[in-house]
């Protein structure tokens, strides 16, 4: 693993609905706030259907000593529970999270910089966004893209902080951005800054590795891993280890493969690392790539996949591990 979770109890303090289906939770630790960085998340011990389970959630904004964490919850049709879970704290309530740490660090070497967010992945984005704008030397654009107005957490603020430097897209009213404009926008020095829905993620790294700028200046991180299908059961063949189980649709293969004592090397469990990956031998119906580790032309040869988060629909897999027992 890359880092060691210190657990602390943590109090509600206060719970507020911002946007349709998105919540906004205040919490203090009790050994007090530490000090983060912009782009930063805490981890979360959420209970669902009696099971511990650990959930992360972006810090929003800019460090303050004396003001709590606060995180942004959206409450998600898909969700396995977490975000059910969150949405039912109440103030007062205490909870346990981790030390804040930060996968998204935003670096000042850039003199030019723009920042994506998706939907509810505006919530490590808006602490960049208030961060650059304290520099007068550095060119800062914002897109912020959701399916509508009311979804869409921090508009205002953000109106206030960036005036003609947003660029606000409703799906819903214009239908889906044209990435490919990110040609015409973007040049050798541009930065990008990029949080969001699988499929936003994948549609700007295509347009990205096609273009002449350098893959090094586009920095992404997912909040969660959202699929082209609707989470459901499937089946797992091991043969080598003469196995075989059912991913539940509100469960990952990585957890299950645990749960069967098979060990196997995992560190982000958000699709980014690929240490979880196994080998497919055969399948059924589609593969359903929810990772961001491998590339298009990989994820379309279905010989790996990202045991964290990808899934298959409507069929069945049969897969290797790298564990070779003992």
């Amino acid at each position: 693993m890359r880092y060691r979770n210190t657990w602390v109890n943590a109090t509600i303090n206060y719970t507020e609905l911002v946007a349709k289906n998105v919540m906004k939770i205040q919490l203090t630790p009790e050994n007090g706030v530490k000090k983060f960085t912009v782009g930063s998340h805490i981890d979360v011990s959420v209970l669902i259907n009696g099971v511990t389970e650990i959930r992360s959630y972006s810090l929003v904004g800019q460090h303050h000593p004396k003001e709590p964490y606060t995180i942004a919850v959206k409450r998600l049709p898909t969700s396995r529970g977490g975000s059910s879970y969150m949405w039912s704290l109440k103030k007062g309530k205490q909870i346990k999270i981790s030390q804040p740490t930060n996968h998204f660090e935003l670096r000042y070497n850039a003199s030019d910089y723009l920042l994506i967010a998706g939907g509810i992945g505006i919530t490590p984005i808006l602490g960049m966004a208030e961060q650059l704008c304290s520099r007068k030397d550095i060119n800062l654009r914002m897109l912020y893209l959701g399916r509508n107005k009311e979804e869409m957490p921090f508009i205002e603020h953000l109106k206030t902080l960036l005036g003609d430097r947003l660029e606000l897209h409703y799906s819903d009213k214009s239908g889906y951005f044209d990435m490919e404009k990110l040609s015409s926008i973007a040049n050798n020095q541009r930065h990008i800054y990029l949080c969001g829905p699988l499929l936003l993620m994948n549609s700007v790294r295509k347009v990205w590795e096609a273009s002449p700028f350098e893959n090094t200046h586009l920095h992404f991180e997912t909040f969660g891993a959202s699929g082209l299908f609707a989470p459901q059961n499937f089946t797992v063949k091991i043969p080598r280890f003469n196995k075989e189980f059912v991913v539940g649709e509100n469960q990952t293969l990585l957890q299950v493969l645990e749960e069967e004592n098979l060990d196997i090397m995992y560190d982000c469990k958000k699709g980014e690392c690929g240490l979880c990956q196994v080998d497919i031998l055969e399948y059924t119906g589609d593969i359903d790539h929810r990772d961001l580790f491998f590339s298009e032309e990989e994820k379309g040869k279905n010989n790996k996949l990202c045991a964290c988060v990808s899934r298959v629909a409507n069929g069945a897999i049969t897969i290797d591990t790298a564990y070779r027992g003992k």
